[in-house]
């Protein structure tokens, strides 16, 4: 397992050097987007419409943060489980999507489209949300702000620490990481 600073966009060539277990951190642009917005993406590729966001080479982070107290550039931004978000995916994928980060297991599907289009799928560390926040240097709502919270944000991160658990090649960190301890 190595451990990667990357800067956003994403690139084949970064994508293709990570392996599940990696530790990355990423600095540049993410998007955010949760469940509804998703939503409304998936509906305009549906429709052939174009989307309000350019998504190639990007990173989409569930997440919906909570509003920023005074002095701050966000509130709390700990990741939500990503399995909502599944049925949506591999549309996204396929339009240029390379990377999400969330918490918890993919669908076969996505799992299929993350190899089929050589993105990655990262973990962020779920209950720290506060120390999150802090690798958060700049937010702004770019997409649906009637959302709130769920509104598609764009996030300037600096050092914002992921673990890749889904790569390219098929590699997979739960499933590792249960081989490890299965009874024999």
């Amino acid at each position: 397992m190595a451990e990667y600073t990357v800067s956003t966009p994403l690139t084949d060539e970064i994508v293709d050097k990570l392996r599940a277990g990696d530790t990355v951190f990423l600095n540049g642009v993410i998007l955010t987007g949760r469940d509804a917005a998703h939503k409304k993406l998936f509906e305009l590729i549906r429709e052939g419409k174009e989307l309000p966001v350019d998504i190639r080479g990007q990173i989409i982070y569930y997440v919906g943060p909570s509003p920023a107290r005074p002095g701050q550039v966000i509130g709390s931004a700990g990741p939500t489980t990503s399995g909502r978000m599944d049925a949506y995916t591999p549309a996204l994928l396929d339009l240029g999507l390379k990377g999400m980060i969330g918490k918890g297991l993919r669908s076969k599907e996505v799992l299929d489209s993350i190899k089929k289009n050589k993105a990655v799928y990262f973990a962020a560390t779920g209950g720290a949300a506060a120390l999150i926040s802090k690798r958060i240097t700049k937010c702004e709502v770019i997409a649906y702000p009637e959302l709130g919270p769920e509104a598609i944000y764009r996030l300037e991160v600096e050092n914002f620490p992921v673990i890749v658990v889904n790569d390219a090649h098929g590699g997979d960190l739960y499933q590792e990481g249960r081989q490890q301890y299965q009874v024999k």
